[in-house]
């Protein structure tokens, strides 16, 4: 069973989930192609739902870094 990454787009610097077996996926945010060989990865988490959750901690986490919280 392949883990889910958490990445980000080098387009838009949106954070996105993408299974680890997946040579590319399309930014939910501005549409454009990564590579996922060559984007920053965040995380790894072995299901989707574990990954779900660490992306929405490091949304809110960048929630609170914009508000200067």
């Amino acid at each position: 069973m392949a883990s889910t990454l958490v990445v980000v787009c080098n387009r838009c610097s949106g954070l996105l989930l993408a299974k680890s077996d997946q040579k590319t996926r399309r930014c939910p945010h501005c549409g454009s192609t990564i590579a996922l060989d060559k984007a920053q990865k965040l995380a790894s988490a072995q299901s989707a739902n574990e990954a779900s959750l660490i992306l929405r901690k490091l949304k809110s986490e960048a929630a609170f870094k914009e508000r200067g919280l």
